[in-house]
């Protein structure tokens, strides 16, 4: 699991439900869900 920012908690929280995505310029993502909240997470991988 990786941790992300939830904007409406305000703090970083590991994410669940969360699926891998391929950005329109080639970089990976991961997308998923707050845990406490519900609200979408989103975090930017590296170019690695």
């Amino acid at each position: 699991m990786s941790a992300g920012y939830c904007v409406k908690c305000k703090s970083k929280k590991e994410m669940k439900d969360e699926q891998e995505v391929t950005l329109k310029n080639g970089r990976k993502a991961v997308k998923g869900k707050c845990p406490d909240c519900g609200t979408s997470m989103f975090k930017i991988l590296g170019k690695a």
